[in-house]
């Protein structure tokens, strides 16, 4: 008989396959020439369709609807470079004025000096933007914000100009993407808890007349070496992984009040009137409620203008 070659049951490229550090993903976000943050977040709420006007036919399509209320810029911090090239941080400059609770999520923080930018400029290399999230601007219940960084395009004199001018006032999303462009989305998926060899690598389950097991493993490994292998498919932490999903395309921004169903959205509620809901085609990982964050495209850059006739709402 013929040998029966096919492809190993789950990938190994994404191991190790355990419960990702905390709730909202580390991004390391690609560069760009635009003087703009690489990316945005907000926050899921929901699913629904559209029905839209593409290459001269009426389609009906699924979207997911983000929460994105405006980011506030808490700071500036700047990265210079060691002797083998890697990024350290050099400084920060804080605004007087941070949100209300962010101290629910920083503690309480010393006062250290600003970054003297114009007299170690030779020595900065990049300067990114620390921005919270405005959860109850969303229509959240929590008031604990989410604190990561942006990097900003540009040369670092452009990045620093832009830096200065925003650092106290907010970002909205409207200035960092526009309907039709591309974005990565990544997030944390929705966790499972402890799963078997069939749910977690897509083992074919055995025949019904299998002796004592069905959704195992036929085989561990050979006798030597005396070990089991890593590669070896095995049960264990199911979801709750980081993943990014490149190319998803945004369909609309319109204000998120203008979005909200009779009686809110279930399992979510109402999004408020500071908030813009983004539209994005398909569907995106994570839980309603989760923070999804909004990438420029790592891969090929593209722009498909969207003609929207119609929002169908749940």
């Amino acid at each position: 008989m013929p040998t029966v070659r096919r492809p190993r049951r789950g990938s190994l490229q994404f191991y190790p396959r355990k419960r990702a550090k905390r709730i909202y993903p580390g991004v390391k976000f690609p560069s760009l020439s635009d003087v703009k943050p690489a990316g945005f977040a907000g926050y899921k709420v929901g699913m629904a369709h559209v029905q839209m006007v593409e290459k001269g036919k009426i389609k009906v399509k699924p979207i997911t609807v983000l929460a994105c209320p405006p980011l506030y810029v808490c700071g500036i911090r700047f990265y210079g470079q060691d002797d083998k090239g890697n990024l350290i941080t050099l400084g920060e400059t804080w605004s007087k004025e941070l949100p209300k609770h962010i101290d629910r999520k920083l503690g309480k923080r010393e006062k250290t000096p600003s970054f003297d930018f114009e007299n170690r400029k030779d020595e900065v290399v990049g300067i990114r933007l620390i921005v919270a999230t405005q959860p109850p601007e969303a229509g959240m219940h929590k008031l604990k914000p989410e604190v990561f960084e942006l990097p900003i395009g540009g040369s670092v004199e452009q990045q620093y100009e832009y830096a200065k001018n925003v650092l106290g006032k907010e970002i909205n999303v409207d200035e960092v993407f526009k309907p039709g462009e591309y974005c990565d989305v990544t997030a944390i998926t929705k966790g499972k808890g402890f799963g078997g060899v069939v749910a977690r690598f897509g083992v074919k389950e055995k025949r019904p007349k299998e002796k004592k097991t069905r959704r195992h493993t036929g085989s561990v490994g050979p006798t030597t070496p005396r070990r089991v292998m890593w590669q070896v498919p095995m049960p264990g932490q199911l979801g709750f992984h980081q993943r990014t999903e490149y190319n998803k395309r945004i369909i609309s921004i319109v204000p998120g009040k203008d979005l909200n169903p009779k009686g809110g959205w279930r399992n979510y509620g109402i999004i408020k009137e500071r908030s813009k809901a983004v539209l994005i085609e398909g569907s995106v990982p994570g839980s309603k409620k989760r923070l999804i964050v909004l990438s420029i495209p790592r891969r090929k850059k593209r722009f498909v203008p969207v003609e929207v006739r119609e929002v169908i709402l749940p």
